[in-house]
């Protein structure tokens, strides 16, 4: 794999994707669909997947590729992979609340190695770079020409951690799980951002007690990674894998190294 061709790709695709979605979110009311599990989809949606997908097949012929609103990729049975959600958080989007984002990564052996992860209404932009370390680029953001970069790093949690939950899907066991920790610090985000959250230090826990896809997490779970932190699934503390029959993920807990957790 050409890693360094792969990080252009996938930033380039990322920001076109955003400004595709964002056209619709600055226009009038737009349409919103159920989808067969009564998720909710949008002509946002369906746009940056279309641009997505073609610019990763175009690229990269060779690798299967997974997206949420392909339901025909959903079937595949694969461990080295591209994986994308081109608009995570669409109840966010809906809503007009910012927090969406679009995902794209790669998973190797069951493992997410590379991703990135735009979030264009909040102006935030990060990915791995071609050695698998994470950044976060400096906006504003042309699809064409990188800008200014920082590397970043999950913090050293202290003894009173400070934890991200979802904004949309948060609920009482949720609640009851993190009141075994003693919180700093709590907030919510919605998407992929809970995952970037830490991997700057921003947040040193996030736990997910959930029903989540893998193409909701892959590109978070990859920079997260990168920054030099963990994804661990939430019943054995086990690594969370990829490749899973329907891409369905268990309940899970992302973090910086170095937290105790606690049982379920």
């Amino acid at each position: 794999m050409d890693f360094d061709r792969l990080t252009r790709v996938m930033r380039t695709l990322a920001i076109e994707a955003g400004e595709k979605i964002m056209e619709i979110y600055d226009g009038p009311d737009f349409e919103v669909r159920a989808k067969g599990d009564d998720s909710p989809v949008t002509a946002a949606d369906e746009a940056a997947d279309a641009l997505i997908s073609a610019g990763l097949r175009a690229a990269f012929p060779d690798l299967p590729l997974v997206t949420e609103e392909q339901a025909d990729s959903h079937g595949q049975e694969v461990s080295t992979f591209l994986i994308v959600d081109p608009l995570d958080g669409t109840k966010e989007f809906v809503q007009r609340r910012g927090d969406f984002t679009v995902n794209i990564a790669l998973v190797e052996d069951g493992q997410p190695t590379r991703g990135v992860v735009y979030a264009p209404a909040k102006q935030r932009l990060f990915y791995t770079e071609a050695s698998g370390a994470s950044v976060e680029e400096q906006g504003p953001f042309d699809a064409d020409t990188p800008g200014t970069t920082k590397p970043i790093k999950v913090a050293t949690p202290g003894a009173a951690l400070r934890v991200v939950a979802s904004k949309s899907h948060r609920d009482a066991a949720t609640d009851d799980y993190i009141g075994k920790y003693e919180v700093a610090d709590m907030k919510s985000a919605g998407s992929s951002l809970k995952f970037c959250l830490v991997a700057t230090g921003e947040a040193d826990l996030y736990p997910r007690l959930g029903r989540t896809m893998e193409w909701d997490t892959a590109a978070g779970h990859a920079v997260l990674a990168g920054a030099g932190g963990e994804v661990v699934r939430f019943d054995d503390h086990s690594p969370l894998g990829y490749g899973k029959p329907g891409f369905e993920n268990p309940f899970f807990i992302a973090l910086a190294p170095g937290i105790e957790l606690a049982k379920p």
